[in-house]
């Protein structure tokens, strides 16, 4: 018996028909894209943002430890120096995330790179404390919306084989931020009493590559779709359908697309259902995987039910969401507590431990180039092992590395111990980053990423205020100890989250 002889069902899709199957849905056509040179250039663009982030972070470490030489400022109000700008973080990421949802993911991502940004500038003309510390909440303000917004607009954009790998290397951008502030810090900081000031108005940059962000970044597709723009999508995924696909000889998005459509259709022909994997066309896990809630139940919240602040916060306590949204929140605070206790206080530790200012600046340089290697790992990994082992096992890299930190004693252990951290630490934030937007459906994403990082930035400025404290009555040993079990509760909530690799997004 040929191929032709044996009976077609007449539901199959035909060769014909699978390149046009996803013709009507622009997120569909979106999800079923490769990747493409517009796809590339969101991420350098949405990613050079993250730098700027991540150094005008990193910058608040090295110059409160010169204003306890040159202000000669105690470590108690240093704290609250650190923790405005959290303070502002945790408002910022849940008034953000509440602005994208209403406004759009690109105008929140711009405005924010121009309030911090100008904000960091102004910050280098404070004459006191006080004033600093207004200027820090205001940058915490741009700081906090901006990083959930920029995941969630990337993980939006990103086909769904590789989305987890998108935003690691998003997040990857951090450790380029933290290694530009190290350097800014070796180089800049030191150079005179007001080096410091040199340094806060490099973090002006922002301001002006707002400009860039507004004008070259596209809008999420799923955005426009939720609000009623269907124009406005049509033209964005027209966009990326016209762009070249990375790696197919000047091939376009479309084309690739369409030709691998009537591939598969070739090879399912004569088969029932959606494949004999059991997966949906885009690849998608099919319902009932056995996984604790999964994507399509998610997305039953009504969207004509979500258009208000009370609304869209009630939506992240359905009972479809309530478990993630609890167990996502426990890993943000317990994350940020660790990290930030640990990185935003690592020179001035060192230098309390007896290190000359510039020495210490040296050797937390040299741990942070620890989270280049962190970063590349978990992009790896959260594609083959999943959102939810990766991060787990992250965060007990970085129990066990904190740990060898608290019981560390000579310079080469020091620093050994603090590139793990650094390896650990930084991977398990980019899976985390990974999986928070693929936790709620499109109408209130930006939201549920938003209060996640807001509740985290409460622990951020809690951390920095503790430190003092918990050096003082048993050293630093004491205090990675406690950042590593801080890190177990962490690494146990993220084991309670649900895994939605590959799937696309609601």
């Amino acid at each position: 018996m040929t191929t032709s002889d044996v009976p077609r069902d007449p539901d199959a899709p035909t060769p014909a028909d699978a390149a046009g199957q996803t013709a009507t849905d622009p997120a569909q056509r979106l999800d079923a894209l490769p990747v493409t040179r517009r796809h590339v250039r969101l991420l350098v663009g949405s990613g050079v943002g993250w730098t700027f982030d991540a150094m005008d972070v990193g910058l608040i470490s090295f110059v409160i430890a010169q204003l306890a030489v040159v202000w000669g400022t105690d470590a108690t109000t240093l704290g609250w120096v650190a923790s405005a700008g959290f303070a502002g973080m945790a408002v910022g990421a849940a008034v953000g995330g509440l602005l994208a949802d209403r406004i759009g993911r690109r105008q929140v991502f711009a405005l924010t790179l121009l309030i911090y940004g100008v904000a960091t500038g102004a910050s280098a003309l404070a004459g006191g404390v006080a004033v600093l510390m207004v200027l820090r909440f205001v940058v915490g303000l741009g700081l906090g919306a901006e990083l959930p917004v920029a995941s969630t607009l990337v993980s939006e954009f990103a086909p769904p084989r590789i989305r987890g790998r998108a935003v690691v290397v998003l997040e990857s951008f951090w450790a380029v931020g933290w290694i530009l502030a190290a350097l800014i810090g070796y180089l800049v900081v030191p150079s005179g009493d007001d080096g410091w000031r040199w340094a806060l108005a490099l973090g002006a940059l922002p301001a002006i590559y707002s400009v860039v962000v507004r004008r070259g970044l596209p809008e999420s597709v799923r955005f426009l779709q939720a609000r009623g723009r269907h124009a406005e999508a049509e033209q964005v995924v027209a966009d990326l359908e016209a762009s070249p696909a990375v790696g197919h000889r000047g091939m376009t998005g479309a084309q690739v697309r369409d030709a691998s459509a009537a591939s598969s259709a070739v090879d399912r022909s004569g088969a029932d259902g959606p494949g004999i994997d059991g997966s949906g066309i885009d690849g998608s896990a099919a319902d009932g995987d056995g996984r604790d809630g999964t994507a399509a139940d998610a997305s039953r919240v009504d969207g004509s039910a979500v258009d208000g602040l009370a609304p869209r916060l009630a939506a992240l306590w359905v009972p479809s969401l309530r478990r993630r949204t609890t167990a996502l929140w426990v890993v943000w605070f317990a994350v940020n507590f660790s990290y930030y206790g640990a990185f935003i206080w690592l020179p001035s530790l060192l230098a309390a431990d007896g290190h000359t200012l510039v020495r210490s600046f040296g050797y937390t340089l040299i741990i942070t180039l620890g989270q280049l290697p962190g970063y590349a790992a978990a992009a790896v990994l959260v594609e083959r092992w999943g959102r939810r082992q990766t991060l787990a096992a992250f965060l007990v890299g970085s129990a066990v590395a904190a740990g060898a930190f608290a019981a560390a004693s000579g310079d080469a252990q020091i620093i050994g111990a603090g590139l793990l951290l650094s390896f650990f630490n930084l991977g398990a934030w980019g899976a985390l980053y990974a999986v928070t937007p693929e936790l709620y459906p499109t109408r209130v994403r930006t939201t549920g990423a938003g209060w996640a990082a807001g509740v985290g930035r409460t622990a951020s400025i809690l951390a920095p205020l503790a430190v003092p404290q918990l050096r003082e009555v048993g050293g630093t040993g004491l205090l990675f100890t406690v950042f590593a079990a801080v890190f177990v509760v962490a690494a146990l909530g993220a084991l309670a989250l649900p895994d939605h690799t590959g799937e696309s997004l609601t």
